[in-house]
């Protein structure tokens, strides 16, 4: 008999959450007891996952763990089959014996795609050694030419119910971030509306290669559907008016209005962000950007429309007039490689809000210190870090979070308290409108840095640094902004490894961006998976900083290193 089965001929599709398969590998030969502390071990470590990953809205990962101890193929057999009914996209394994490699783990993975991400976490224990096996089975994988990461980390040698160290818990939870951004974002969507803005080449839809190399697709939209909407007043004038009156009351006469005019631009404004919001959402899509420049707002032989930089902000805010919500990466001037940067940090910081700037005017130390002088300011914070360092002025019109204004853990009150809305630079954006204004706070410490694709090699490369900002006395913060754009958002960026001199020459393109609270081993356990070139120009940084970075897969080590297998692994 045949087995058919008609689908349902309607569905309500849901976010896809990544699932992590926790198991164990062991031996047959072992006690009892010894088997059922590695079951206990299984358990553990889920509940590590389950208790720490969650998407960028805050849901939990998904974390199934099999009891069945893979001691050779039809184990093996038997959690595949689970995995494979529960959609397992990572699998983490927690050895606390030896094994047999080919027959337990590597007959386990050989059932699913080879890009699976896969992680052996184990203890450094001697009397039945899993880590022996970690090595054994690290080995065997990685000469296939798989990437495997190993967590070779510390839980007791005896005892029933083993708790691995706060270390390794960490260790292993940020390689989870990386399997669920890498898992998570393949299918999904981005929306650009607009083709790359300006002729910013390094802003241009690489659509195949980001569709085969990071799994993403790119729905094109033009602006004209947008325009159109407004037009036709696409939108609910009551949400409109709520949105208005939330502004009235966060920002109130912060919001620069001349007349009766401007208010009609800057409704235009906020009508676009909600227009644009339903258009995401209606596509299920996990970020999107807006080219503006120079069709919409700025060329003459047309009708030029209000500037857009409010709902760029909106979308990348953790927040706006209906509460808290999930930043959606968002970047002005249809900046897809900008874009792709803040889309994987704030999916790597488990939902932090991103920062899209100008890498605009680098101010060296001695150009610092005379502009300090100038202003009477020369004894001020002599041994500060913005003077024994130099800083970036990173600033653009749009696509600023209105986080960036406020420390982290600020209330939208605090933070709504520091933002300002001028009117828009007229010779840039002689369609009005308003911009967004504010200077982010110091201490604010994170990742700086941008992604860029290379036709030559056929790759993605991430150019990075850990950052902090940095704030300045008054009267020189306001002499640094009058020396660009005042009326933009202004943060005081801080390279903890590069000097100015680099920073400046080695950027690779006019854009960089920032997020919080995102650890440097996430960022390169997402590089590894997604195979993407990590690269550190900078002299004082070491190749391997022990704590800090995550430990250089075998894969790497074996095949001439990290960037020499990566090239080899993007001619495959």
């Amino acid at each position: 008999m045949s087995n058919i089965q008609r689908l349902a001929s309607q569905i309500e599709v849901s976010t896809k959450v990544p699932t992590f398969g926790v198991c164990a590998t062991s031996d047959p030969r072992i006690d009892e007891q010894s088997r059922q502390r590695c079951v206990n071990i299984i358990e553990m470590a889920a509940n590590v996952i389950g208790e720490a990953v969650q998407m960028p809205d805050g849901t939990p990962a998904n974390v199934v763990y099999s009891p069945i101890l893979i001691d050779g193929e039809p184990q093996a057999d038997m959690v595949a089959s689970q995995f494979k009914d529960a959609g397992v996209d990572a699998i983490v394994c927690v050895p606390d014996t030896w094994a047999l490699p080919q027959p337990s783990l590597i007959s386990l993975i050989a059932q699913f795609p080879k890009d699976i991400p896969l992680n052996l976490t184990c203890g450094n224990s001697g009397p039945k050694p899993g880590v022996v096996f970690v090595h054994a089975c690290s080995g065997a994988i990685s000469q296939y030419g798989k990437l495997v990461h190993i967590n070779v980390g510390t839980w007791p040698d005896t005892g029933m119910n083993p708790q691995m160290t706060p270390e390794t818990a960490e260790a292993l939870i940020d390689w989870c971030y990386a399997a669920m951004t890498y898992s998570g974002l393949r299918g999904r969507r981005v929306v650009i509306f607009g083709h790359d803005s300006m002729g910013m080449e390094t802003a241009l839809q690489h659509v195949i290669p980001i569709r085969n190399l990071l799994g993403l697709e790119i729905t094109r939209l033009d602006m004209k559907l947008l325009a159109d909407m407004l037009s036709k007043q696409a939108y609910d004038p009551g949400e409109l008016d709520e949105l208005r009156g939330w502004i009235d009351e966060h920002v109130g006469d912060r919001v620069e209005i001349r007349d009766e005019e401007d208010e009609a631009r800057f409704r235009q404004s906020l009508a676009l962000y909600l227009i644009t919001r339903d258009l995401m959402n209606d596509l299920n899509a996990v970020g999107g950007g807006f080219m503006s420049q120079l069709e919409w707002g700025s060329d003459l032989r047309g009708i030029p429309l209000p500037v857009a930089d409010v709902m760029e902000s909106l979308f990348n805010s953790s927040f706006d007039h209906t509460g808290r919500k999930a930043p959606l990466p968002y970047a002005t001037e249809a900046d897809v490689q900008g874009l792709l940067t803040q889309l994987y940090f704030t999916w790597l910081s488990g939902g932090n809000p991103p920062l899209f700037m100008d890498f605009r005017k680098v101010w060296e130390p001695w150009e610092i210190d005379r502009l300090a002088e100038e202003l009477g300011l020369g004894e001020v914070e002599p041994e500060a870090l913005w003077r024994r360092t130099g800083f970036v002025d990173g600033d653009n019109s749009g696509s600023a979070a209105f986080d960036w204004a406020a420390a982290p853990g600020a209330s939208i009150e605090q933070i709504m308290s520091q933002v300002s809305f001028p009117l828009a630079d007229e010779f840039y954006f002689p369609g009005g409108g308003n911009s967004v204004n504010f200077v982010s706070p110091a201490g604010i410490a994170g990742i700086a840095g941008r992604m860029a694709y290379s036709a030559m090699n056929n790759i993605f490369s991430l150019i990075w640094d850990e950052a902090t900002t940095v704030s300045l006395p008054d009267k020189l913060t306001q002499a640094v902004c009058e020396t660009s754009t005042p009326t933009w958002p202004h943060t005081f960026v801080v390279p903890k490894y590069a000097t100015m001199g680099e920073y400046k020459q080695f950027a690779p393109a006019n854009h960089f961006h920032m997020t919080w609270d995102l650890q440097v081993s996430r960022l390169e356990y997402w590089m590894d998976l997604a195979n993407v070139l990590s690269t550190t120009p900078w002299q004082a940084r070491s190749d391997y900083i022990e704590g800090t970075d995550r430990p250089t897969p075998l894969l790497y080590i074996q095949n001439g290193g990290e960037t020499v297998t990566k090239l080899k692994l993007a001619r495959q």
